[in-house]
């Protein structure tokens, strides 16, 4: 029986940005240099609301004062972002998505590296709404795009591997599996999908001896090695047995 996998958690990034009134090209008045410092100031203090609402897990109070910084300053992607973790945390499924999807549009504008690891890490996240809101197909697209994002993509990898195996897509799970533990090899839980659909393809040649496909065993041994406490430990165990003809 195909056992469900959950797909990693919400990647999160603190808002953590200062602003401060920035020279004008032109000479101001006093008023307007008042006006300006004010603004400054209240996008500040909305800042460190909104850190300290984060810190107490507070997340209905960090998406109240986000909101106000995204409306205030519709054009910086970081507050965007923030937003849609707490939206995220919420359960507000759907905000959220539309939430990564204005910080997105904003930072594909910026051609940072840091900025790239930041939209996988928001493309990692809006797969994990739509796949609470069971949208499995826009799900696997937020991941691929957060693949091809990411300098460490083994996390988004994996959640593909995931996510195509709770859907029975075997084949597909498997290449995710591989490319996952490429990019990272510690990573437990893609060797147990990969052991689990190597096992599954097994064949019967005549008078009944079962034939499992290369790897099947080595990938089980490597989830134990990795997690032997692993939610999956008792699973894998079994299917080992299984291999060796210690259980029916």
């Amino acid at each position: 029986m195909r056992t469900i996998v959950s797909v990693l958690g919400i990647c999160s990034l603190a808002v953590s940005v200062v602003v401060f009134a920035a020279p004008a090209a032109a000479p101001m008045t006093v008023t307007q240099a008042k006006a300006q410092r004010a603004e400054a100031e209240s996008e500040n203090a909305l800042i460190a609301q909104a850190n300290k609402a984060e810190t107490a897990h507070d997340w209905p109070g960090a998406e109240a004062a986000l909101k106000q910084l995204t409306a205030m300053d519709p054009g910086h992607w970081q507050y965007s972002q923030a937003l849609g973790d707490a939206e995220l945390r919420e359960g507000k499924y759907e905000e959220a998505v539309q939430s990564y999807e204005a910080a997105l549009r904003l930072a594909v504008k910026d051609k940072l590296k840091e900025t790239r690891q930041a939209m996988a890490t928001m493309y990692t996240n809006q797969g994990n709404a739509y796949l609470k809101m069971h949208k499995e197909d826009e799900a696997l697209a937020s991941y691929t795009k957060a693949a091809s994002l990411s300098d460490k993509p083994g996390t988004a990898y994996f959640n593909l591997c995931a996510t195509y195996y709770n859907l029975g897509k075997t084949d597909q799970a498997l290449s995710a599996c591989d490319k996952a533990i490429a990019a990272d090899p510690a990573k437990a839980d893609a060797y147990f999908i990969k052991g689990s659909v190597l096992m599954s393809n097994a064949t019967v040649e005549t008078g009944g001896k079962t034939t499992y496909p290369p790897g099947t065993v080595e990938a089980l041994q490597m989830y134990m090695k990795l997690a032997p406490t692993g939610p999956h430990a008792s699973d894998v165990q079994q299917m080992l047995d299984f291999i060796d003809g210690k259980s029916d």
